[in-house]
């Protein structure tokens, strides 16, 4: 039997009102259940889930060769995570992210034992290493250890590896090579001496930076790499260089001749002990980016002047005007906390730290699955725009695109500092 209206079934013999009062009755335990489950839930004393805590580890030179780097990268490292915690906190996000920074003083064998100390803290993205020697030393272990390795600082073609756990902020030492050479050639040098550091990035910046200069039709006389492990005796590397420059100079001039070295630190030494020769100072000298604003140059008077001299510049990975308002205070940041001015390679790990929080984020619910995390850390960095500009990478994981800004050293009183000189084209 039902109502008129069909909104009520009632039981079968039972007369209306009954049925009636049954459905009040039934209604208002429905009423007092759902009143008394708000109330447990509105007492409920369990606090809300907390932001997780994620490590980003940091292979970096603080007390080696390349210290300035090492020293501006850490900065914007601890910036930037200050920065991206300030913003997951008003955005409601379930990370946040710490650094956990080693000092590798450059050497292959510390990035290795650190990369294992790295995994063992949690760490799944270590910033750095700076230099292509530990990159190549330490990517073995972190292709079998599932660990995503971005360096701002390594430069070597032969580590473009597609499919790897290698990924860089930079540009390859192939279009580093192309500008320095095509900037040399538009100098009017005719004939190039190179030299460079034995590890891979500095022999890759020495092979492309001929390659392309031979490619423009110049002649291209190559020295030995010498062993990082020479200490400060560069006499039998300088007495060849020496020799090339003579022999060129017969030919093109001393105008026309030109010395390009790539190397780290370790160029005050040598720089020290070419002062002292007419030969040695009679040409040209352009570096690598392993030296571009270093403090070991500018507190070095005599290396310094050297320098000043042969009219020495270095290529740094450029910062592009469009994003000045970007760069130009954050590198304001890293100089107050350093006393450094930090160059594009310093403010790439800064952009590097946004990238691999944008790709934690990307995963809002749960931490995502490593092979996750690796295949949409190039998709946030072809999205980012940041103080280095746009930070697509190509197929090897390789940033895509670069232009450089060459840097010289000029006196200021008593001392010396670091001045943009120029630009490639």
């Amino acid at each position: 039997m039902t109502s008129n209206n069909n909104l009520l079934v009632l039981l079968p013999h039972t007369p209306t009102w009954f049925s009636m009062k049954l459905l009040t009755y039934a209604l208002t335990a429905i009423v007092l259940l759902f009143s008394s489950c708000k109330k447990d839930h509105d007492d409920d004393d369990t606090p809300a889930a907390q932001p997780k805590n994620v490590k980003v580890g940091a292979l970096l030179s603080l007390t080696g060769n390349w210290s300035s780097l090492g020293i501006t990268s850490k900065a914007a490292m601890e910036i930037a995570a200050e920065d991206i915690n300030a913003y997951m906190s008003h955005t409601g996000s379930n990370y946040y992210f710490s650094p956990v920074v080693f000092d590798t003083k450059l050497e292959a064998q510390l990035a290795e034992k650190y990369l294992a100390e790295a995994k063992a803290k949690g760490c799944r993205f270590v910033l750095g290493p700076q230099s292509s020697a530990e990159a190549a030393t330490i990517k073995d272990y972190a292709n079998a250890q599932d660990v995503i390795v971005v360096s701002q600082g390594s430069t070597a073609g032969v580590l473009s590896i597609e499919g790897d756990n290698l990924f860089r902020f930079c540009p390859d030492d192939h279009i580093e090579g192309q500008a320095m050479a095509k900037t040399i050639h538009k100098d009017g040098i005719k004939a190039l001496v190179t030299a460079a550091r034995d590890d891979a990035g500095n022999k890759g910046l020495q092979l492309s930076t001929g390659n392309a200069f031979s490619a423009l039709g110049g002649d291209v006389s190559a020295t030995n790499p010498y062993s990082s492990g020479s200490g400060t005796d560069f006499s039998a590397l300088l007495a060849d260089i020496k020799a090339k420059i003579q022999q060129h100079t017969g030919h093109y001039g001393a105008s026309g001749v030109a010395v390009y070295m790539a190397s780290f630190d370790e160029c005050v030494s040598m720089f020290q002990q070419a002062a002292s020769d007419p030969v040695l100072s009679s040409v040209r000298w352009y570096g690598g980016d392993g030296t571009a604003l270093s403090a070991a140059l500018t507190v070095n008077s005599a290396a310094a002047e050297f320098a000043i001299a042969t009219q020495y510049f270095a290529p740094a990975f450029g910062l592009p005007a469009q994003a000045a308002s970007k760069w130009q205070p954050l590198a304001e940041r890293i100089k107050e906390r350093t006393g450094i001015a930090p160059d594009a390679f310093a403010l790439a790990a800064y952009d590097a730290m946004w990238v691999i929080a944008s790709t934690y984020n990307a995963f809002p619910n749960a931490e995502a699955q490593f092979h996750y995390l690796k295949s949409e850390f190039p998709i946030e960095a072809g999205k980012y725009y940041g103080a280095t500009g746009a930070t697509m990478l190509n197929a090897a994981g390789d940033r895509a695109v670069g232009s450089y800004d060459y840097w010289g050293i000029a006196k200021e009183g008593n001392g010396y500092k670091w001045v943009e000189v120029g630009k490639s084209d």
